[in-house]
């Protein structure tokens, strides 16, 4: 496994050991103790998986604590711009956001510490998304930024005309008017 820092405390680039030979490829998508000698703390208590088409932008999506969640951001069919939006006030990258392409062809993970809110872009036919998060999914300390926020700069990689982003999303505050707690 190989870990690359990004220049965000705790936003880390996960790079499996993969195994290829004729009859394929195997890899551990996650190794809680390859995490701990690593000086990782993410112990995930759920695994979700979503499935978008070419075009689609979730996000930026977040949990108030006590209920704030780190994500293992993982694609296994397909390709995302996935992005990191640091949301914690002391933070020296408060405010700024870190984006890097996921595919099922790099198998490159996302290590998404709390204090964090999290998108994507979809920018192949359709993805497949897996990832582990370390807190339940709290529907009344969920919250939200729009994505479209001018303050953050975000380029989607996509043409946000023709972006198929939900209606909740579409009505998300931007940035300095969001609730946070971090």
């Amino acid at each position: 496994m190989n870990i690359t820092e990004t220049g965000f405390e705790g936003l880390l680039i996960i790079e499996p050991t993969v195994f290829e030979d004729s009859r394929g490829y195997f890899m551990e998508s996650f190794n809680g103790e390859q995490f701990r000698k690593a000086g990782i703390t993410f112990t995930p208590v759920q695994d979700n998986e979503s499935k978008s088409a070419k075009g689609v932008i979730r996000g930026l999506h977040y949990q108030l604590r006590p209920f704030d969640q780190a994500k293992l951001i993982r694609v296994i069919e397909g390709k995302i711009l996935d992005v990191a939006v640091d949301i914690r006030r002391t933070s020296k990258t408060f405010g700024k956001f870190f984006s890097l392409e996921l595919s099922a062809e790099n198998r490159k993970q996302l290590l998404i510490p709390r204090g964090f809110a999290h998108g994507f872009s979809v920018q192949s036919k359709s993805a497949t998304i897996q990832y582990k998060i370390d807190n339940y999914y709290r529907p009344a300390f969920e919250r939200g930024i729009l994505i479209t926020d001018p303050s953050l700069g975000i380029d989607w990689k996509t043409n946000l005309s023709k972006a198929i982003i939900s209606e909740k999303d579409l009505k998300l505050p931007h940035f300095h008017l969001a609730e946070n707690n971090f």
